[in-house]
């Protein structure tokens, strides 16, 4: 994606409703790797937010996948409330632009969405076995808050990318070129995956 400048980010910052006049810095915030992020503040540094410019060379549908997040965390949220929990912390929510949508596309095409920071959060970018037990907990809880969700209603913004069976192959494809000719010093793990191909079919 092309370099983003404070005039566009500050114009696209301004398509939402952030309760007044917001300051913007155009640095990227985080490690993420695929979408842009920002944080951007309220004029009077009483509020920040999250500020992404969403890769549309990856997700090519970002109408789909806008409303695949809306309708989970839509989901989610009532979930949360009912166990009386607290939805601001335990999901992800969207600010709404000042025309009352989820997301803006600004006349290059760009497409945005703007998310309140999660304050006294950590994002970690390696783990320790507490930190895999946590997280194995978390996305469990996950899932099962999304037990009933109408899944018939996502989009697939991304074709296969989910479809372990595909994987395998493209896994398969991969070890028969050895492009760089690294195969043989991981032929432990390699047969580790072949001894379960079948397991793919079953996730």
């Amino acid at each position: 994606m092309k370099p983003v400048t404070e005039p566009i980010l500050r114009a696209a910052a301004n398509a939402f409703d952030f309760g007044g006049p917001v300051v913007c810095d155009a640095r990227h915030y985080g490690e993420g790797h695929i979408n842009d992020t920002f944080v951007v503040w309220r004029e009077d540094h009483s509020k920040r937010f999250i500020l992404q410019r969403i890769n549309t060379d990856t997700f090519t549908d970002p109408v789909g996948l806008m409303e695949n997040i809306c309708g989970v965390t839509r989901h989610l949220r009532a979930k949360i409330l009912a166990e009386g929990g607290d939805p601001s912390r335990e999901t992800l929510s969207l600010v709404k632009t000042r025309d009352g949508a989820d997301f803006v596309t600004d006349n290059r095409g760009r497409v945005w969405r703007l998310m309140p920071f999660i304050e006294n959060a950590d994002c970690y970018q390696s783990a320790t076995p507490e930190l895999f037990a946590a997280s194995g907990r978390a996305f469990g809880r996950f899932q099962y808050m999304l037990r009933d969700y109408p899944a018939q209603t996502l989009h697939e913004t991304i074709p296969h990318f989910h479809d372990t069976e595909v994987r395998f192959g493209q896994f398969l494809a991969a070890l028969e070129a050895d492009k760089l000719n690294r195969a043989k010093g991981v032929s432990a793990e390699t047969q580790f995956f072949l001894a379960r191909k079948e397991d793919c079919g079953v996730a």
